[in-house]
């Protein structure tokens, strides 16, 4: 049976866009596996979403996007209670976007910190069918958080592992997630990482920042991060428009990425860059040398910056067309 689908594991939410005058904002679906689950499908690969959301307005905006992507939604979960996660986004002086914490729910946390390992054991017969032809599985840290969707998530992986399916890991660093939550915004920092740390442990391919490489690693040399990690993932090193750093297949090297003068809005640049990594390894299948390796990242690096011509992160994501059309226009 051919493994040609991607399963993305982790958090729908809303990304409140303060806008550029500091005066309104402006709502946008996003949350970074639910991005990855998008960008896939418009790159023409077959994407499963598993989380959990608010049965309220949002999550039904979540549902018809994912939808009208043809996105699977069988392992779904909708909470009638606890609201979808809307992360408030604020501008500094010089025009830079921080998160600055989540609008007020009527309850003290959000339907994603409620992710159920429960409800997915009864779907399990049917997840095993999907985990047959998966290839890959993404997901990121911050559903280690809440303690309830940490334990859904590690139940997830190992039925994934039993599959052999590959874990892709965007590390993701989000601290306002730990700050803010009722389960862990007590932990320290120190311990916050280490949790995080142990969790990469099941990584076959993991992607991080270049400030996230410093702080969980203290080192930005990829191969040298894959030596303290348990199965010596492969690793990505991503630095916003900066080239991208990599140990890929027992190769290390560094590629330019495309820029532009044009970006309008950098959220979701870093899961359409996955997204496109991703949809190259099914399509060609894994980089054996430099040159595909390189083949891979500059396409995904395209799919990151086409991503940021425009507001907001599924929106903008590009089509397997347009990212074909960009590469062309840069050879001739």
């Amino acid at each position: 049976m051919k493994k040609n689908k991607v399963v993305c594991i982790g958090e729908a939410l809303i990304d409140r866009i303060r806008n550029k005058s500091n005066h309104g904002f402006t709502d946008f679906l996003g949350g970074a596996p639910a991005n990855v689950a998008c960008a896939l499908r418009k790159l023409k690969i077959y994407s499963i979403f598993i989380g959990r959301l608010g049965n309220d307005d949002f999550g039904k905006k979540f549902i018809l996007q994912f939808n009208k992507l043809d996105i699977n939604l069988d392992f779904l979960q909708l909470d009638d209670d606890l609201s979808t996660r809307v992360v408030n986004v604020d501008r500094d002086q010089f025009g830079d976007r921080f998160f600055s914490g989540f609008e007020a729910s009527c309850h003290s946390y959000f339907a994603d910190e409620a992710f159920s390992k429960q409800l997915i054991e009864k779907e399990l017969p049917n997840l095993e069918k999907f985990l047959l032809e998966t290839k890959y599985l993404v997901t990121g840290t911050n559903v280690l958080s809440s303690p309830k969707s940490e334990e859904t998530i590690f139940f997830l992986l190992e039925q994934a592992i039993k599959f052999e399916v590959k874990i892709i890991i965007d590390l993701n660093w989000r601290e306002v997630f730990w700050d803010y939550s009722s389960f862990s915004s007590e932990l320290s920092k120190t311990k916050r990482v280490n949790l995080i740390k142990n969790f990469l442990n099941y990584a076959d391919v993991l992607k991080l920042a270049k400030e996230e490489a410093t702080l969980f690693f203290e080192n930005e040399n990829p191969y040298l991060i894959s030596q303290q990690i348990a199965k010596r993932p492969d690793v990505i090193i991503t630095d916003g428009k900066n080239p991208i750093a990599w140990y890929i297949n027992g190769l290390q090297g560094i590629t330019e990425t495309p820029s532009s003068q044009k970006i309008v809005d950098t959220t979701g640049a870093g899961d359409a860059f996955l997204a496109g990594l991703i949809s190259k390894l099914i399509a060609s299948g894994y980089p054996s040398n430099e040159l595909e390796i390189e083949d891979c990242i500059k396409f995904a690096g395209v799919c990151g910056l086409l991503t940021c011509l425009g507001e907001g992160a599924i929106e903008q994501q590009p089509y397997y067309e347009k990212v074909n059309r960009f590469l062309g226009s840069l050879i001739s």
